[in-house]
């Protein structure tokens, strides 16, 4: 069964400017140039790629608060932009910089407005807050201020508004924007879980490639408006997430030719603070590691994936010509 269904989709923007008051011209922007695809239900999809590639545009689309210009596309058999209430119900938008939860009042008194909103009656709305509580591990958040709670905190009752009213699919749109490391993994966990106890369908754009690697099975990149790559995040890990970075501090300088060794590349040298990049096809990351901490004077050391940026770079080095 098909979650979502995209075909031939288009969407071009038309705005004037470009000129003095009076005489601007009329300009146009295809923001979408006739993608196509395809989101099997249950599936954990990545649709990711850089500023100005058309990711939100997309999800607008999807959601039904744009339409297209041209091409055709279904969410749970419905045409978002025409049959919008009855998507609404049935499916979950989580925006990582824009909250649906009202800033004066605790988790739960806005998860009893939302359950109203979607027709939950009071005790339906209570036990799956209960329910979402356990599975998200925030009971103790829900009747907290939210102008108290941190913004991972906050982040994870912006998930169970998301998934109130049961979703069967769920649109992440940056979610882990702004998060520190342990409320990024922390997020990833409980979407995951999600997905493996409810079977809801997550399609997710971030720009943090570890979003990608821990949360998604299948990755569609988009560059340009069009799709440039659509593969299993285990084969794109293998082809191409093939690099690691290390960020090391040293106590002390580095004897000459001792990080010289195979699979690993000094790319930048500041005092004592190095950027090392590790081909992982030739030699494990914690085997270098090991080898490091065996033979230097190591005072800090953190290890980094590459930006998303040069993960499409290496993408489009691999496209046919």
């Amino acid at each position: 069964m098909l979650a979502i269904e995209a075909e031939g989709l288009r969407k071009v923007f038309t705005g004037r400017g470009g000129g003095p008051k009076g005489r601007r011209r009329t300009r146009s922007v295809e923001a979408v140039r006739g993608i196509s695809f395809s989101v099997e239900a249950g599936e954990r999809l990545a649709y990711i790629g850089p500023n100005g590639a058309g990711k939100s545009t997309s999800i607008k689309i999807l959601t039904g608060i744009l339409h297209p210009t041209s091409g055709t596309a279904t969410v749970l058999g419905l045409t978002p932009w025409k049959q919008r209430r009855d998507l609404a119900r049935r499916i979950g938008v989580l925006f990582g910089q824009r909250s649906q939860l009202w800033f004066e009042l605790t988790p739960r008194q806005s998860f009893d407005l939302l359950g109203r909103i979607y027709g939950l009656d009071r005790s339906a709305t209570r036990l799956r807050v209960d329910e979402l509580g356990g599975l998200l591990d925030s009971r103790d958040l829900f009747d907290a201020p939210l102008r108290n709670l941190s913004l991972g905190q906050r982040m994870r009752c912006e998930l169970a508004a998301s998934v109130l009213h049961r979703p069967e699919v769920l649109f992440l749109d940056e979610p882990t924007i702004g998060m520190d490391l342990v409320a990024k993994q922390r997020f990833r966990e409980m979407v995951v879980r999600l997905n493996a106890e409810q079977g809801t369908t997550v399609f997710l754009t971030s720009h943090d490639v570890s979003d990608i690697e821990q949360v998604a099975r299948r990755v569609i990149v988009i560059n340009g408006g069009t799709l440039i790559y659509d593969d299993r995040v285990s084969r794109m890990r293998r082809s191409v997430l093939s690099t690691k970075l290390l960020d090391v501090r040293f106590e002390q300088p580095p004897a000459p030719g001792s990080l010289d060794f195979d699979g690993m590349q000094v790319i930048k040298e500041t005092g004592l603070g190095y950027k090392l990049v590790v081909d992982t096809e030739r030699r494990s990351i914690r085997e270098v590691l090991d080898t490091l901490l065996d033979t230097q004077r190591v005072a800090d050391i953190s290890v980094l994936d590459p930006p998303l940026e040069d993960v499409i770079a290496r993408i489009y080095e691999r496209r046919p010509s």
